[in-house]
């Protein structure tokens, strides 16, 4: 394997369901924050929960939230503003309503908007359920966090014509990221939607083909994430298997 130790890079922790912190050269990055219980005892990125102490003082820390769905949020996350009054929170609009307390620094966005905060760029897109899906770009890395975005694929409860709607909604959603050059890209792999678990997933990496894929949404049905990586092997897209909260991933620019 070759290595390029000056290309940009990011140290990925799992934490549950669809949360990850993202560590680059300037920033720490959270997503979906929604279990603050920890695997085991002690409370750490390891263990699948963010604490204080792991707010780097010298990285400008941006938390990010696509939906208020419980699998998805956490109040627990306006807490650091303690430890870190310069946090910066992206927060869907959907959330705005269910808030008390009053955020500093706090962005609420909507589909397909811009968002520049600092040195960081954001774009959302939609999704197939509420709220928005991210990508952003910080220290030369583009990042893509799905939301509930997603080939909602309910074949035992649907009729054949909602089946063909949402996918060509969920369908369409893509689209309109097409051209877009995505690094790392953390999507649903939904072990409800059984035998179409992999369908979300399979076609946004055929259509946007991002570097290494991470697959959430599976609560603690790690298998699954073997199996679509299985499913996956042969293209260029790199898929991620995950077994336990707290898996950290190392992720270099143009390894090859």
């Amino acid at each position: 394997m070759k290595t390029n130790i000056d290309a940009p890079q990011a140290n990925i922790w799992y934490l549950h369901h669809s949360g990850f912190a993202v560590e680059t050269a300037g920033h720490f990055l959270v997503f979906d924050y929604s279990c603050d219980k920890p695997e085991g005892e002690a409370r750490s990125l390891e263990s699948g929960v963010v604490t204080p102490d792991q707010l780097d003082k010298d990285k400008k820390i941006v938390v990010f939230v696509s939906h208020g769905h419980g699998d998805h949020f956490s109040h627990v996350i306006f807490d650091w503003q303690d430890d870190r009054p310069d946090i910066v929170y992206v927060l869907s609009s959907d959330i705005k309503p269910k808030l008390r307390p009053k955020l500093q620094n706090s962005y609420f966005v909507s589909h397909y908007q811009q968002l520049f905060i600092d040195d960081i760029k954001i774009k959302t897109y939609g999704s197939t359920d509420i709220g928005v899906s991210f990508l952003v770009e910080v220290d030369g890395l583009k990042v893509f966090h799905a939301g509930d975005l997603n080939c909602w694929y309910w074949y035992y409860e649907s009729t054949p014509e909602e089946l063909k709607q949402d996918k060509e909604s969920f369908e369409r959603e893509i689209e309109k990221m097409a051209g877009e050059q995505i690094d790392i890209a953390f999507f649903p792999v939904d072990p409800r939607l059984k035998e179409y678990y992999y369908m979300g997933g399979e076609h946004f990496i055929n259509r946007l083909r991002p570097d290494l894929f991470v697959p959430m949404h599976f609560w603690e049905q790690y298998d699954i994430t073997r199996k679509f990586a299985e499913r996956m092997k042969g293209l260029p897209t790199k898929v991620a298997s995950l077994s336990h909260r707290g898996q950290k991933i190392i992720y270099r620019k143009g390894d090859a």
